[in-house]
């Protein structure tokens, strides 16, 4: 299989190239220059298989022509080796649980089959690979802990100073080992544009081997594929179903998408914003206006320019009326998702996280209002990783998981960093 740049100003890729150069020299991202069809017999066996059996299949569709299913197989069993399950919520809700793994965020799933997949492309490298991430909060939790102690590899992080919780914050800044953290006088955007002029910078790049575990990179964002196949299976036969997705960067849906262009019987998607809703305002206008991003009590959506807003139009080929046909939109102040997180544990019992109450509700709204009879959200963190704002709404103490207290343990490791590229560049240099 090779891979373009959605920019299509340079030539045709390999897999390893790709994965390990992250952004392509264009600046565009990557994409498969085909999306491989999963026949009716693989769903109709899909119900009977777990986590592990349904993601080697579809990895070994994915990227079988460059690594052999074996591998695939082990790289799969050894990042996926947590449960996800799905819970009901309402008649007809169900949360897809993914904040089960080591640093219980959505983004478990993907740094860690990108770490395993990038181990096996390096492990007869001699020159060090240095992984960047931006990050608004989860990705630097599960990025830093994927990679963590692997031979070969170094991690910095990105994070805006004082825009991630404090258990977030804790999860990549007291690891050390081959993990740096980056203190940034400044938001997400500032952190992306950081990280995005390194992979640009062709001098730079000559003394330095980079590479992103952003979802801009191909092997951080297709597995997150997977568990739509997962929860798919898992609802309830013979019954449509949508997917309702709490949207930053937006490749937690480009994802999903691709599942579906694979095949997956989803009807619909729902993409839930904060109040950083530039996708929703390209979805009921046809105009996509990035602008700078406001913070919010969901943090890791506080996205004002979703770098994989590009893959979605190379999906559809900028084709604004197949965009809105399988894409619906919402946001939420946070007045807004204090309510919704207020009502729904009134209601049914359940706590959610500021992202996945976005989805939750987005949800709720769309299948009022259409013919759909169920739909799952993505509940993509651990409530406790937003335990004063949580605990702030619900007026109670929800429980921190052993997982989250082993962190907030730990002491405290950064180093500052201004929003120059100049001042970057140089400690990349160091």
């Amino acid at each position: 299989m090779k891979y373009y740049s959605t920019n299509k100003q340079v030539p045709l890729s390999t897999l390893k190239d790709a994965v390990l150069k992250g952004l392509a020299d264009d600046n565009g991202l990557y994409m498969p220059e085909r999306i491989p069809q999963l026949g009716g017999d693989f769903f109709a066996a899909l119900h009977a298989k777990t986590l592990q059996e349904i993601a080697s299949e579809v990895a070994v569709a994915l990227f079988g022509e460059d690594i052999p299913a074996a591998t695939l197989r082990d790289i799969v069993h050894g990042a996926l080796n947590f449960d996800i399950p799905l819970v009901k919520v309402a008649d007809n809700r169900y949360s897809l649980e993914l904040f089960h793994g080591p640093t219980m965020a959505f983004k478990d799933v993907g740094a860690r089959f990108l770490a395993r997949m990038m181990q096996h492309f390096t492990r007869n490298e001699s020159v060090e690979t240095n992984v960047l991430a931006a990050t608004s909060g989860d990705t630097g939790s599960a990025v830093a802990n994927g990679f963590l102690g692997i031979e070969g590899i170094t991690v910095t992080i990105l994070y805006p100073k004082g825009l991630v919780s404090k258990i977030q914050e804790s999860q990549f800044t007291t690891l050390g080992q081959n993990v740096c953290a980056l203190e940034v006088e400044g938001t997400f955007d500032d952190c992306q544009r950081l990280v995005k002029q390194a992979f640009l910078d062709k001098e730079l790049n000559a003394q330095r081997k980079l590479t992103s575990a952003n979802s801009i990179n191909l092997a951080r964002f297709i597995p997150q594929a997977f568990y739509y196949f997962w929860a798919w299976a898992q609802m309830p036969k013979d019954c449509e179903v949508v997917a309702s997705v709490p949207s930053g960067n937006f490749g937690n849906l480009m994802a999903g998408l691709l599942a579906m262009r694979m095949g997956l019987p989803v009807k619909h998607f729902i993409a839930a914003n904060n109040a950083n809703d530039i996708f929703l305002k390209y979805l009921q206008t046809a105009k996509f206006s990035p602008r700078p991003s406001i913070a919010t009590i969901a943090n890791a959506m506080d996205v004002g320019n979703p770098s994989n807003f590009a893959r979605i139009m190379d999906l559809y080929g900028s084709n604004y009326a197949s965009v809105t046909a399988d894409i619906s939109g919402y946001s939420y102040s946070d007045a807004q998702i204090r309510e919704v997180i207020k009502r729904t544990f009134t209601e049914t019992g359940y706590t959610l996280d500021p992202h996945g109450a976005c989805a939750c509700e987005a949800l709720r709204e769309y299948l009022e209002t259409n013919k759909t009879p169920k739909g799952f959200f993505l509940e993509t963190a651990h409530p406790a990783k937003f335990k004063e704002t949580v605990d702030d709404i619900l007026e109670a103490d929800i429980a921190v998981p052993e997982k989250l207290q082993a962190f907030m343990s730990g002491k405290k490791q950064t180093v500052g960093m201004s929003i120059r590229y100049e001042d970057f560049r140089d400690f990349l240099l160091k």
